[in-house]
């Protein structure tokens, strides 16, 4: 046999032989393994959750940015001419994607349609149309809501305007307060799950501590020892992170499922859609910290 082949073969069998004991570990120490993979999971499923109420938050904000979000109803002293000159100065504000304008005339086609078989009680004030020509307007920003409504109004010409403004600063806030939640969660809650593997690998290492300390004298390498714990710690973390995915991929089912049958402003995005970025960024976070928790503690150890 080449030298090169015994040293692949070398590396097959130790790269096995991590594996085998790393496993072994884990299930040698069932119970805590389990409360070690339930409690990650739990940390990864909250964390999950409010991620993805933040996303559907994004997904909502992002298409109320895309509808007329504003109308200005233009004064009834103004001439056309001058109405749709206006429409220069709405667009040179800051802030403004498009203005449309509309004329009252078509705004009444419109009022009548909506109507229906009732229109006809409308039609007596067809040649006394009693609205105004307006513009309906885009903004590129909706939380510069509040700001943009302020100047529209301010133009000369401009009656009043007609606006979702407390519903997408609601929905601001909300963002904000679940952008900073997720945030916090992600910090604590990773600490949590550090710490518990950390204390999982623990219990393997003191059972294993004069094992360790006689393969040290007889010349082991650190990444000899360190590999079989380090393979658990990956292990516990990519079982919680299925386990928090499945479950929380359950629970959104329901939410989504729940707010279909209601009237609620929020709608949420299928599961369907995301589930592997979703699935893709658990189970890195799991394995991640799987690793951070075994080697918080094999450093300690090594030392012996």
């Amino acid at each position: 046999m080449s030298r090169k082949s015994r040293n692949t073969s070398d590396r097959k069998a130790g790269f096995a032989y991590f594996i085998r004991e790393g496993l072994s570990s884990v299930f040698v120490h069932g119970f805590t393994s389990l409360a070690a993979v339930s409690v990650i999971a739990a940390c990864l499923m909250i964390t999950g959750i409010f991620t993805l109420v933040a996303y559907n938050i994004d997904l909502q904000i992002r298409e109320l940015e895309g509808k007329s979000e504003i109308v200005v109803y233009i004064d009834e002293s103004v001439s056309r001419e001058d109405a749709l000159a206006l429409g220069d100065s709405i667009r040179r504000l800051d802030n403004i994607k498009s203005a449309e304008f509309v004329t009252k005339e078509q705004l009444f086609e419109d009022y009548l349609e909506s109507l229906g078989d009732d229109a006809y009680v409308m039609e007596e004030l067809r040649d006394d149309n009693p609205l105004r020509d307006s513009y309906q307007i885009t903004m590129k920003d909706v939380s510069l809501h509040g700001e943009t409504v302020k100047a529209l109004e301010a133009l000369n010409g401009v009656a009043a305007s007609s606006s979702m403004q407390e519903v997408s600063e609601r929905l601001i806030q909300i963002r904000r307060v679940v952008h900073m939640i997720s945030l916090t969660l992600v910090a604590l809650l990773g600490a949590v799950s550090v710490f518990i593997i950390a204390n999982t690998v623990k219990l393997a290492m003191f059972a294993r501590k004069e094992e360790i300390a006689v393969m040290k004298m007889v010349g082991a390498t650190n990444h000899f020892i360190r590999a079989p714990f380090v393979v658990e710690g990956m292990f516990l973390g990519l079982c919680a992170a299925l386990l928090a995915f499945f479950i929380q991929w359950g629970v959104y089912a329901y939410v989504t499922a729940q707010l279909a049958q209601g009237t609620a402003i929020l709608t949420m995005v299928d599961f369907r859609t995301v589930w592997q970025p979703v699935l893709g960024i658990m189970a890195g976070a799991g394995l991640l910290l799987g690793v951070g928790g075994s080697v918080v503690t094999i450093r300690r150890f090594l030392k012996v």
